[in-house]
């Protein structure tokens, strides 16, 4: 089938359409991701995002226009955006570093630190099984949206709301002992959980 006709049936939700689709672009927007963000796992996010767009807006591409313009069109923005945050996680990083106090010899480093790990464990209990399921395997287990995806047969989308609605449930609570100080707890909540 040629593109313009899977295009056509993609936009009458037909899901063969898309699988083709799919498999038709994997390999190239995976190479073309990897040239800018430089590791598996962002490129094969750009990627997944990408098709979970293209699903999600399939009732608006016109089958007229160039499908591989538009494809690329989002693998680009998805790539700047990630290339945003991790300039912006750089300057974080080394803001937090330039800033921070030496608490090695200080007992208090203990003290704050299990408070700040019993917090973080009263959050997460309050979540749905499934939030902190998926949370778990992202966080502790450092699987990529994909691995998480394809373990719980759910979508990657699914699997970003799970994870996004966790750290705003955690967030939330930590609001409540940490109010000034909650964006530099989340930063290092990976370390923490």
């Amino acid at each position: 089938m040629i593109e313009k006709e899977l295009v056509r049936s993609l936009i009458k939700d037909d899901e063969d359409a898309f699988c083709e689709l799919y498999a038709l672009y994997k390999s190239k927007l995976l190479y073309f991701a990897m040239k800018f963000v430089k590791s598996k796992e962002f490129a094969e996010d750009v990627f997944q995002d990408t098709f979970t767009i293209i699903w999600q807006n399939r009732h608006s591409i016109n089958p007229e226009d160039s499908f591989s313009a538009y494809v690329y069109t989002i693998v680009r923005n998805k790539i700047i955006d990630i290339m945003r945050r991790m300039e912006s996680d750089k300057k974080i990083h080394d803001y937090i570093l330039s800033q921070a106090i030496d608490l090695s010899e200080d007992n208090n480093e203990q003290v704050v630190e299990n408070e700040l790990t019993t917090l973080i464990n009263q959050a997460l209990n309050k979540l749905t099984n499934r939030q902190q399921q998926v949370f778990n395997m992202s966080r502790n287990k450092e699987m990529s949206h994909k691995e998480i995806a394809m373990e719980l047969n759910i979508s990657v989308y699914t699997v970003q709301e799970h994870i996004s609605l966790a750290l705003k449930a955690i967030k939330d609570h930590l609001k409540h002992y940490y109010s000034s100080y909650t964006g530099l707890i989340m930063l290092l909540l990976p370390l923490s959980s």
